[in-house]
């Protein structure tokens, strides 16, 4: 299989013989949703093992072929035990409506595990809707969600910016890009660039002031100046697994803007409160910077 285009979103669903039912009726809801949807089995009530078809659908969902899964069985448990064992998979076990936003929106789960024998169809097929329907708070929970997965040192991590003046709100991004991966590059704007981005005044640092106080940083591995305002030739340049940006955007807001290709995994770090750029200029010159 190929890895998932973000904008078709698919969802691969496994049951044993207890959910066989429940599986056709959820595939049903997301396929009329408009999910592509790929039923791996069982097809009959037969009697199956259920952690062969977790073990599949996790398996799918930890290379990156499906953005989500389903998995079903009498009471969920044995699925999420076994889709749990792959380092990629985020499944939730979840009986009620509550616990189905929640594990989307502060967990990020990427594979829902239901229970044929604990509600009645309607109310699983609700807890699907619910759960398929709610966004990642990704703002907030990125940095818990990733410390439950083990980085692969072989990654490299990009992190564009200006940086005109590091402050602890900058230093919390870069420590939490460096924990994702083997080696973090920090890419800045050239003085050029940064004109042209903020105006005039700006920078205040110089970007050999800049590269060099990133240099100190132990989590830095390497820094690089580009001359651009737009981040995807440096993209290009450096080819990182995956770009860390700080801010208010969502990631699928950030690959459209910026028009970074599907393959490359995109992590926003939320604004640390009390720290920015902004913020700091003011504090030592009285005044807001124009």
């Amino acid at each position: 299989m190929t890895k998932e285009n973000p904008g078709q979103p698919i969802v691969v669903l496994g049951a044993d013989h207890n959910g066989v039912a429940l599986k056709a009726a959820v595939k049903r809801l997301l396929t009329d949703a408009g999910f592509s949807c790929v039923d791996i089995g069982p097809y009959d009530e037969a009697k199956v093992d259920y952690t062969d078809f977790a073990r599949t659908v996790g398996q799918i969902v930890h290379n990156g072929d499906a953005r989500w899964g389903v998995l079903i069985c009498g009471t969920g448990v044995g699925m999420s035990i076994g889709a749990n064992r792959f380092s990629n998979v985020r499944a939730a076990l979840v009986h009620d409506l509550a616990t189905a936003g929640k594990s989307r929106e502060h967990n990020d789960a990427n594979v829902l595990c239901l229970g044929a024998w604990v509600q009645p169809e309607e109310v699983n097929l609700e807890i699907a809707r619910r759960w398929f329907a709610e966004k990642f708070g990704e703002f907030r929970h990125v940095p818990r969600v990733e410390k439950t997965k083990q980085a692969d040192r072989a990654k490299v991590v990009f992190a564009p910016g200006i940086f005109d003046a590091v402050h602890a709100g900058h230093v919390k991004l870069l420590k939490f890009a460096k924990s994702l991966g083997g080696k973090l590059v920090v890419g800045i704007n050239s003085d050029r660039a940064t004109s042209e981005l903020k105006g005039e005044g700006y920078p205040v640092n110089s970007e050999q002031d800049r590269k060099a106080v990133l240099e100190s940083l132990d989590v830095v591995d390497e820094v690089i100046v580009f001359d651009d305002v737009k981040i995807r030739g440096v993209i290009d340049q450096v080819r990182p697994d995956i770009v860390v940006k700080g801010g208010e955007f969502t990631a699928d807001q950030v690959r459209e803007r910026d028009h970074i290709p599907p393959e490359i995994e995109i992590k926003i770090y939320p604004l640390v409160p009390g720290y920015s750029t902004h913020g700091f200029f003011e504090k030592i010159s009285g005044r807001p910077k124009t």
